[in-house]
């Protein structure tokens, strides 16, 4: 009996082993599974984002592909039913992109694609908030299909049958450039997106931004290149036609309507009382020829006008809210005015005016192109002044006989003067260009003064180099995100900016948070070094106040200066079309190895800036520094502050 109890207990226990080893496979196939499953997923939530990124390098400036190819994945990735796509304007939007949506909500949007929502919707509410908005279910949101007086209600229409919406910003440093929305539709229920989900749209919603601040940077590019073909042909004109003034001034106004997106353009002249018409472009015959035979009454009762009456540019947005503008163009369509002045030695020899049929104000880059054409403009009629005078000079050369051999050679002089001056002026202007591309202000104005570029020869000068970064940057940009380390250096360095322009320094170079400033050269100045250290007190002052900023944000940064005087090589380097003038010599290293040296707060100088400075600034001696790449300790002094008058 015993014999037979053992045998069944080695039964019971080899079924309960095959039992486990079963659940224990079945556990497995479901891990396996469930593992399968989420690959499936990941791969598939790459593959839309390799296309999407694939688009947008193969698509620049082309928004539209980009924009259905992000909301049809997101869409389908999301399991959602429908979706759109919109951009932020002003208090409006403007929807950019749709798919599966109603048929009559494409036909709206269609013929009104710029609308403002009810604040109650994801849309509005997320564009307000600037943050994702998911709501589980509309349908138990009070008053959430309620139109609103003054804001479109047509929500209804888009969310016919969704119970869960999810509304993504786009956003560019915290600006909203628009709305992604997803509309979740599950058999009429509720169903929110998942972490994932919102995470895959939320990374759409971040290339979306890329794909449009790319195709903004391609179209500025785009622009550019078309203002400087433009200028570049004028200028050509200019050289080959400096005899034909209206061809000039009509290739001139042609121009400045086409690239600032003008309806019509024209040059005027002030004579007297009046001011005559020179030329334009896009008026109506019968319009131009009222023009030329009936010149505008000088005053401000007209943009061209008050543009010779006040010697600068006038931009008028809409005449019809100008109670000042009076004439009898305010009937006759325009409704955008611009005026830039044609300044000969400062004062107004003409004006070139560009008009808009609706209220839609130039820009600053459109403004500045037109003040360019005005430049070119001023020196054709100044060529076709000195031409005058050339054809007078000859037929008074003409009613003296007794002259003709003498004045026959006047004229050819007058002839090859008046060449070599466009030709020159031309160049200036070319010169001009490419030296402010690559050089300091100051220094590009001394070559233009001077007339040539020895300046930016190799030369030997007694400088005093100022060098100064923030301490304790780098570990800030380790742990701080790119965006806030740029916010800090764009308001370090536009502070720093101001000073360097008020003491007349010349940037030398931009090395992240590091500058260096050189005095007396190019511009000479007598106190070079007093001038340095003023610079260093007042720009330890506006850092001081940055930093009290920078650390309510949680940065600790602070601010050193090193200051040397001495000898140094001055000059341009690098290769043609990218030149950078530098300072080179022990008095740079010096510079730069004491603002290593020094704490924050501190202006370490070398003795050849103390002995200038100290009967002016109260110092303090900061020890013999032992300083790389020098073989002796180098006598350091810490300036603390200004003098008063009295001491």
């Amino acid at each position: 009996m015993a014999r037979k109890r053992a045998k069944t207990r080695r039964h019971t226990g080899l079924r309960s082993k095959t039992t486990k080893s079963r659940t224990h496979v079945d556990r497995l196939r479901a891990a396996n599974a469930d593992l399968k499953k989420k690959l499936a997923e990941a791969l598939e939530q790459q593959s839309a984002t390799a296309e999407v990124l694939r688009l947008i390098s193969i698509s620049p400036g082309k928004l539209a592909p980009v924009f259905q190819a992000m909301l049809e994945n997101a869409t389908r990735i999301c399991a959602a039913k429908s979706g759109a796509m919109y951009l932020s304007e002003g208090n409006a939007f403007r929807i950019v992109a749709m798919h599966n949506v109603s048929p009559a909500f494409a036909e709206l949007r269609r013929r009104n694609p710029v609308f403002r929502a009810s604040p109650r919707i994801a849309l509005a509410r997320a564009a307000a908030t600037k943050q994702t908005v998911q709501i589980a279910d509309v349908r138990a949101e009070p008053g959430y299909f309620d139109p609103l007086p003054g804001f479109s209600g047509e929500q209804g229409m888009m969310l016919a049958g969704a119970r869960t919406v999810l509304a993504v910003p786009m956003l560019k440093e915290s600006e909203l450039v628009g709305v992604i929305v997803i509309f979740g539709i599950y058999r009429q229920e509720v169903r929110p997106f998942t972490d994932k989900q919102i995470e895959l749209v939320t990374t759409f919603a971040d290339q979306a931004v890329i794909a449009i601040e790319n195709t903004r940077l391609l179209n500025e590019l785009r622009e550019s290149l078309q203002q400087q073909t433009a200028t570049a042909d004028v200028l050509k004109v200019i050289s080959r036609s400096a005899f034909d003034l209206p061809t000039v001034l009509n290739t001139l106004v042609e121009s400045a309507a086409r690239l600032c997106e003008a309806d019509m353009a024209a040059i005027w002249r002030p004579t007297g009382d009046v001011i005559e018409h020179l030329a334009s472009y896009a008026y109506s015959p019968e319009h131009k020829h009222y023009m030329k035979t009936h010149p505008i009454p000088s005053g401000r009762g007209s943009v061209s006008g008050r543009t010779v009456l006040e010697g600068k540019v006038v931009h008028i947005p809409d005449v019809l809210a100008d109670p000042d503008y009076t004439l009898s163009e305010k009937v006759g369509g325009f409704r955008t005015l611009l005026g830039v002045p044609l300044l000969r030695e400062g004062s107004p020899i003409g004006v070139i005016t560009l008009g808009r049929n609706s209220v839609r104000p130039f820009t600053d880059r459109q403004i500045e192109l037109v003040t360019t054409f005005a430049d070119q403009a001023v020196i054709a009629i100044e060529n076709s002044r000195l031409l005058n005078e050339l054809r007078q000079r000859t037929a008074d050369l003409r009613e003296a006989h007794d002259r003709v051999a003498a004045q026959a050679a006047d004229l050819e002089t007058w002839n090859r003067t008046l060449e070599q001056r466009v030709a020159e002026q031309v160049a200036e202007i070319e010169r001009v260009g490419r030296l402010k591309s690559f050089l300091p202000p100051q220094i590009a104005q001394l070559v233009v003064s001077a007339g040539h570029e020895s300046v930016l020869e190799s030369h030997r000068r007694d400088v005093s180099v100022v060098f100064c970064d923030l301490r304790g940057f780098t570990a800030f940009s380790e742990l701080a995100e790119p965006e806030e380390v740029m916010l800090v250096l764009r308001e370090y360095q536009t502070k720093l900016g101001v000073l360097i322009n008020k003491f007349e320094g010349t940037v030398e170079r931009f090395s992240g948070d590091g500058l260096l400033v050189v005095f007396n050269d190019p511009l000479p100045c007598p106190d070079a070094s007093m001038r340095a250290v003023q610079m260093a007190l007042e720009m330890r002052d506006e850092v001081a106040k940055l930093s009290v900023k920078w650390s309510h944000s949680g940065h600790d940064i602070g601010f050193g200066v090193g200051i040397a005087h001495g000898y140094a090589t001055l000059g341009s380097i690098g290769y043609e079309g990218r030149l950078q003038y530098s300072v080179t010599g022990k008095v740079a290293n010096l510079a730069s190895r004491l603002c290593d040296q020094a704490k924050d707060g501190q202006i370490l100088v070398d003795i050849n800036v103390f002995s200038a400075v100290e009967t002016l600034v109260d110092v303090e001696f900061a020890g013999e520094l032992a300083l790389k790449g020098f073989s002796r300790p180098v006598k350091a002094f810490n300036v603390c502050n200004l003098r008063s008058p009295q001491s």
